[in-house]
């Protein structure tokens, strides 16, 4: 597992905001942020008013890099909103790099098809590999357009971060492996044929597909985990992350009693609540905080 360099994390967080991109300090070897949310704002300094959020406090200032970093081995997050930039983020399927090519089609392979539909190459530009063997594509955002997540909408495995998003930047490590920029190349205008993707999405059914978590799950705990992420999914704006929270606690007795493995429940619904609109961290943190508290209460299997 690749160790934390206090000093090398410091330089890509300077790197990155000498690029005018906008960073905030992620937890060391993770991809949270650090910086405090709503619940625990001391409503002081620049909270003083009210809690400011992460994206509004990523900066590109050398000295608060300097004084964030010092505390820590933190990771760097780049918030694409503030610095201008859409980020296409090319997943890779569960598994996919152990099964070779006989895989079902990871997301470079879906944004290729759609380079071929569109009569474009590939296009060249700032490009980072993730740990996982993915792909994050930088783009500028056109400058009248404010563009927000999107997750699968564009095809599979093809999601993009823009205002509300959180793009882990590259010199970040996790467990899994180093995040590595493999294409220094200056970073290009968002195509006009991918925003055009991005402003006209496909219209959402309001349940999604099957999850797929052969031999993992009980049947009752597939069902109710379709259901309740089908529900974050169709939810609307005010109300989204009350129901991401509520869906949450609802499986977290399936994950207490074995049914269903807890890794699953909180991919499954990280999706839901990105595609309904939230940000990821704010999914990320409501999802695990559900989760703890439904099974630290839940009742035992045979009682229920």
């Amino acid at each position: 597992m690749p160790q934390p360099n206090p000093s090398a994390l410091l330089s890509a967080a300077l790197q990155a905001a000498a690029r005018g991109w906008y960073v905030h300090p992620l937890r060391p070897g993770g991809k949270g942020s650090v910086l405090h949310g709503e619940r625990a704002c001391p409503r002081t300094g620049e909270c003083a008013g009210g809690h400011v959020k992460w994206e509004q406090r990523a900066t590109t200032d050398p000295d608060r890099i300097r004084a964030a970093w010092s505390a820590g081995a933190f990771n760097v997050g780049n918030a694409p909103g503030p610095s201008g930039l859409v980020v296409v983020d090319l997943d890779v399927p569960k598994g996919q790099e152990q099964k070779g090519s006989s895989a079902a089609p990871c997301g470079a392979t879906s944004f290729m098809a759609l380079c071929e539909r569109a009569g474009h190459p590939w296009p060249t530009t700032y490009t980072v590999r993730t740990p996982s063997g993915g792909m994050h594509l930088y783009f500028t955002a056109p400058p009248d357009v404010r563009l927000h997540n999107t997750a699968g909408t564009v095809a599979p495995y093809v999601d993009t971060r823009a205002w509300g998003g959180n793009v882990v930047a590259a010199g970040s490590t996790t467990p899994q492996g180093v995040y590595e920029a493999v294409d220094e190349a200056p970073v290009t205008a968002l195509p006009a044929w991918l925003l055009s993707h991005l402003q006209n999405p496909p219209t959402r059914e309001a349940t999604p597909a099957p999850l797929l978590i052969p031999g993992q799950a009980t049947r009752r705990a597939t069902v109710a985990l379709e259901r309740e992420t089908a529900a974050v999914c169709g939810s609307s704006e005010g109300g989204r992350n009350n129901r991401l929270l509520a869906g949450a606690r609802a499986l977290g007795r399936f994950v207490a009693w074995g049914e269903i493995p807890r890794d699953a429940v909180e991919e499954a619904f990280q999706g839901a609540g990105e595609a309904a609109g939230l940000s990821p961290t704010e999914c990320g943190t409501t999802i695990r905080s559900a989760l703890d508290w439904s099974i630290r209460t839940c009742r035992p299997r045979e009682a229920a």
